[in-house]
Formats: structure tokens, C-alpha cells, sequence
């Protein structure tokens, strides 16, 4: 089941003492969460804070917010998760939020055979992204996270199927590719 509300970043400081907030963004990138007029303080969305300014300011964003115009209040949101409306956020198709991900069964595109659970993306740095697949028996397996090997993935289903490389799930060798 889809959360109405996702898990954006959370609230590790203060800028400045007029109230601005500094928010480390859990998202592909600190610009796309400038890009809302509102975040949530809770899951269910009943506590929003209405931005009227956010900024992206070194990997962080810097958010000034109504109601909070001094470093006290500022300082009380420190720790605090912040969270999206998913109805504000659409998609790209082929694309979806980790939350979603997470939790899903890994099968085999072609035989069906189960893999594991998706337990944890790994971002990549400056490649793609890794996904953490939990076997049946606890181990984990790292699976890269690319068009090549992910083939589809249907979060409703909470199903991703994938084509593994070669000796990711059979203990044989890793077969490498050449890029061309």
C-alpha cells in the first residue's frame, strides 16, 4: 500500500536567526524538494509547515516557513522528519520513491523465482543506484539498480522483477560487461 504522505529529509539545524531551517533532503536531489509550497511535520499530513521560501544551500535546503521567524522556533523543529504530499509529486514512468520499493519481492523476470525482499537503496555516487535484496535465509545480495537488470517494478503489487547478472544469486562468476 502506497503512503499518502513520504519521508523527505529531516530538520538538522538552524540558519541564520530570523527562523530558516536546515533541512538534509533524502531525495535525489535538495532542488526537488524546493519545489513544494508545503511540507508535513507527520505521516498523516495534520501538521504542515507553508514554505515561503526554499532554497538549496551546500546539498542542504535552507527553508524559511510560515509561524517560524525566530531561532527559537527554528530550533524547535531540529530532529524533526519532514514529509511530502505524494499527490504533489508525480512521477515519470519507470520511476518511483524508495518507500515504495522497499519491502518488495525480487523475482526473476523469466522463471518467477524469488530473490529475496528489497530491504535498502544504496545511492550511488555518481552512478547508479544498489539495491539490497534479503535472501530467504538473511544474507543480503547487492543488485545494481539498472535498466539491464531491473525490468519492471509494480509497487501496488509490492513485486519488482529483475534479470540478474550472472552469479548474483547462483554463487557462479560475475560476468562483466564491456561498455560500449
Amino acid at each position: 500500500m502506497e503512503k499518502p504522505f513520504l519521508e523527505a529529509g529531516r530538520c538538522v539545524g538552524t540558519h541564520g536567526v530570523r527562523g530558516e531551517v536546515k533541512i538534509d533532503p533524502w531525495c535525489d536531489s535538495p532542488a526537488f524538494l524546493c519545489g513544494f509550497d508545503t511540507l508535513y511535520l507527520d505521516a498523516e499530513g495534520r501538521s504542515a509547515l507553508h514554505a515561503s521560501r526554499l532554497r538549496v544551500h551546500k546539498n542542504q535546503v535552507l527553508g524559511q516557513f510560515a509561524g517560524v521567524d525566530t531561532l527559537e522556533a527554528a530550533e524547535a523543529l531540529r530532529g524533526k522528519i519532514v514529509y511530502i504530499d505524494r499527490r504533489s509529486a508525480p512521477l515519470e514512468a519507470g520511476r518511483w520513491f524508495v518507500q515504495d520499493l522497499l519491502g518488495c519481492k525480487v523475482v526473476d523476470f523469466d522463471s518467477g523465482a524469488e530473490y529475496g525482499t528489497l530491504s535498502e537503496v544504496i545511492p550511488g555516487a555518481g552512478a547508479n543506484d544498489v539495491w539490497a535484496v534479503r535472501r530467504p535465509g538473511g544474507e543480503t545480495v547487492l543488485v545494481p539498480a539498472i535498466p539491464d537488470v531491473v525490468c519492471e517494478a509494480d509497487v501496488a503489487a509490492g513485486l519488482v522483477r529483475i534479470r540478474p547478472l550472472r552469479g548474483l544469486f547462483d554463487g557462479e562468476a560475475v560476468e562483466v560487461r564491456d561498455a560500449d
